[in-house]
């Protein structure tokens, strides 16, 4: 065909600009109407109409609008794609302006008009478009109006509205067009009207996909997973949204196995999945650490086009970090071309959750410096990274951080922060930031109760849960744990038992292993060893490896011979490589003077070649930790520290210091028990601290284990002697030591 012949057939042009639209191609859009300004010195009001309908549906609203206003009359079609445009741009004013020049409006304009409105929340004025246009004359009605205003009805909330466009739904007769059955259904769903979105749903005479896919949405948000499935099952076609919604539903509400088995199904049907399908089903394998089927989707995915998707990378490293297997988690990570904040956030949360407290604080800071910025999860993420750590000072620093971005206002953030400073000992500055928060939750009250629980604070622990009750809140299973541990460590035998009895019958909670451990703890540290075994007796099942090493630490404190070789020989019977059992009995027979027997035990752990893990303390100054074990001479500043305990020790025995020789488990002589006493880890690190640390700053000290009787009462004079506030963080809980006192009250 010649050129001459193309460029006069205007039906041509509009043609080639229909395919502009189909391709969203703005270039050629603007080279055919240089081409129409050439071939027509004066174009037909059709092709104009064209042009204008093109740039309209391509974005460009500046060159829409020039077209349109040289245009003599333009038609209707001009008009109604001016005003769309308009409409999807949100920009109202114009649209008004458009929509009141107009000579006349058909459907199509005031469906423009009320769309607008909608896009911008503007629910009153949509109401009144829609008023408006009913009055215009019935004939302008559509499902799209319907669908329109019930989309603004379910994203507003406004039930009263949904109602109303329902009933002229079915007044109008519109209830069998299948447009209007799945925004209504989706509405009724998302204002948790479920049983109205199961009865629209059944009204409508003909169903599609989209109509069971929100259907099946809908039962998901309000947990009806069985219904969610029975109509699943009950559709003719499923697609991929189909599946990928029930896989999604099903991970959201707990159906983890579930989840992973329609995954599976999905494979054999050969549907195409996404993001958000891998996303759910990685996210089912990490909460249930089914790590074998983690890999086997991670398999698929290598074959698949998103193997480099971002959402899929994240998934992938945080289902790897919840199924402990670290390593995978950080080989995904460093292969990300791209990460954003989410990937930052899985890699700081995996290393903190798996114990890996200074490596998420390292990935934190190289976050940084890829100029990611923090949410307030990851935030909050590596703050409890710290406190888990016992580093005051860093997490300090993230307060900082915390007050700079103003994340300071999220829960997540605050709570960490409290449970940062409760678990490093500054239990005040922690309830002063509670005290601070303009909305606490369980997360923030039971946080606050632990700090004061580590500390054996039992009355104000006891208060605040209390008071956390009074507020209408509802404890949980880490609540008690903390509330029953204050009670058991400040000899509350009645009230912890009581509070014990509370959590199923005045709150539903099922006791675990942790929360009769510490009854068995609150029985046992109170000296009523009998009681511990009625108790341990009728529990519903055996106590853990720490609950019988707790009543056997107990009758290692009360000489307790035969509860404690009762409670070794369960010990040893559940964990035979568990050395607790060993020492401990070895400790109970040591302090009778059975020193045989402490020997017979101790070649039965040479036989089994098991050690005592060995005892360790902590200081940090200036940025570097430095770790001391019993009699260590490794530290640089060894020759300081051992002449500053000669000192000490001296002036302790001034001072009415007894040594307790029953914390020594070596038949030796008294002199050699002394030695060896003075010369534990916690004495090198506070002395440590008492030559470094300036004064007026307290020293903090962590121990790995119980501290002993003998360091626990140095201490006591040490604090005295020095006028030094000495903290003593140990594998139990936080000692506070101030002229003399522990804030224990020497009940531990």
């Amino acid at each position: 065909m010649s050129y001459s012949t193309f460029s006069s057939n205007s039906n041509y042009y509009c043609a080639l600009l229909k395919l502009c639209c189909e391709a969203r191609n703005r270039s050629n859009a603007k080279k055919l109407h240089c081409l129409i300004i050439k071939a027509f010195p004066n174009p037909e009001t059709f092709l104009l109409n064209n042009l204008v309908s093109s740039y309209a549906k391509l974005g460009n609203i500046t060159y829409a609008r020039n077209v349109f206003d040289h245009i003599p009359q333009p038609s209707i079609y001009s008009w109604n794609s001016i005003l769309s445009a308009y409409s999807k741009l949100g920009r109202v004013p114009e649209m008004e302006n458009v929509f009141r020049a107009m000579p006349t409006h058909d459907g199509v304009s005031w469906n423009a008009l009320i769309s607008g409105y909608a896009g911008c929340g503007s629910v009153g004025q949509s109401v009144k478009a829609y008023n408006l246009m009913l009055n215009d004359g019935l004939f302008n009605l559509s499902h799209i109006t319907f669908s329109t205003m019930l989309i603004l009805a379910s994203s507003q909330g406004c039930v009263h509205l949904g109602w109303q466009i329902h009933g002229h739904v079915v007044k109008f007769g519109f209830q069998s067009y299948v447009f209007v059955g799945s925004p209504l259904v989706d509405m009724y769903s998302k204002l948790g009207m479920i049983s109205c979105a199961k009865q629209a749903f059944d009204e409508t005479p003909e169903k599609n996909v989209v109509m069971y896919n929100t259907l099946i949405t809908g039962f998901m948000r309000c947990g009806k997973v069985e219904d969610s499935r029975r109509l699943f099952y009950d559709m003719r076609e499923r697609d991929s949204i189909s599946w990928t919604t029930m896989i999604t539903g099903c991970t959201q509400n707990g159906f983890y196995r579930e989840a992973i088995d329609l995954f599976r199904e999905m494979r054999l049907e050969k549907l195409e999945m996404d993001q958000f399908t891998f996303g759910s089903v990685l996210t089912a394998c990490g909460s249930v650490t089914a790590l074998q089927e983690g890999k086997q989707v991670h398999a698929y995915i290598i074959r698949t086009d998103y193997k480099d998707n971002i959402y899929v990378g994240s998934a992938l490293v945080d289902m790897y970090c919840k199924c402990q297997s670290i390593k995978s988690a950080e080989t995904v990570f460093k292969k990300m071309a791209c990460k954003n904040v989410v990937s930052w956030t899985a890699m700081v949360v995996g290393y903190g959750q798996n114990g890996f407290g200074e490596e998420a604080v390292k990935v934190f800071c190289d976050m940084q410096k890829y100029g990611v910025e923090p949410d307030d999860f990851t935030l909050g993420s590596v703050i409890s990274s710290c406190a888990n750590l016992s580093s005051l000072e860093e997490g300090a620093q993230f307060h900082c951080r915390a007050l700079v971005s103003g994340l300071i206002s999220f829960r997540t953030v605050s709570n960490a922060l409290v449970t940062l400073y409760g678990k490093c000992g500054s239990i005040e500055e922690s309830h002063r930031l509670f005290s601070e928060m303009s909305f606490r939750d369980e997360v923030s009250w039971t946080a606050l109760v632990s700090g004061y629980a580590q500390f054996g604070k039992a009355n104000e622990t006891i208060g605040l849960f209390e008071s956390m009750l009074s507020h209408g809140l509802k404890p949980d299973r880490v609540t008690f744990i903390g509330v029953l541990s204050a009670c058991s460590r400040a000899g509350l035998v009645e009230k912890g038992n009581q509070i014990f009895q509370s959590m199923s019958k005045e709150h539903g909670i099922v006791p675990m292993h942790d929360h009769y451990t510490c009854m068995i703890d609150l029985f046992s540290r109170a000296g009523r060893l009998e009681e511990a075994r009625d108790f341990i007796n009728k529990m519903p099942f055996s106590p853990d490896a720490i609950g019988w090493a707790t009543l056997l630490s107990s009758c290692r404190f009360y000489g307790n011979v035969e509860i404690g070789k009762w409670a070794a020989e369960f010990l040893l019977e559940l964990d035979p490589h568990n050395t607790a059992s060993y020492i401990l009995l070895s400790s109970i027979y040591a302090a009778n003077g059975r020193w045989e027997e402490v020997a017979r035990l101790r070649k039965g752990m040479r036989d089994k070649g098991l050690r005592k893990e060995p005892g360790c303390s902590w200081i940090k100054y200036k940025n570097q930790v430095h770790i001391f074990s019993a009699d260590d001479r490794s530290n640089p500043f060894s020759d300081q520290i051992y002449s500053e305990l000669e000192k000490l020790y001296y002036k302790m025995i001034q001072a009415g210091y007894v040594p307790d020789m029953n914390s020594v488990l070596h038949d030796v002589e008294d002199s050699e028990k002394i030695k060896m006493l003075n010369h534990h880890s916690e004495k090198l690190a506070i002395a440590f601290g008492l030559i470094f640390i300036p004064p007026g700053l307290p020293i903090r000290v962590v121990k790995n284990l119980r501290v002993c009787g003998d360091c626990h009462n140095a201490t006591k004079y040490i604090s005295k002697i020095t006028q030094r506030e000495i903290l003593v963080r140990d594998a139990v809980r936080f000692h506070l030591f101030k002229d003399g006192m522990c804030s224990c009250g020497d009940f531990w």
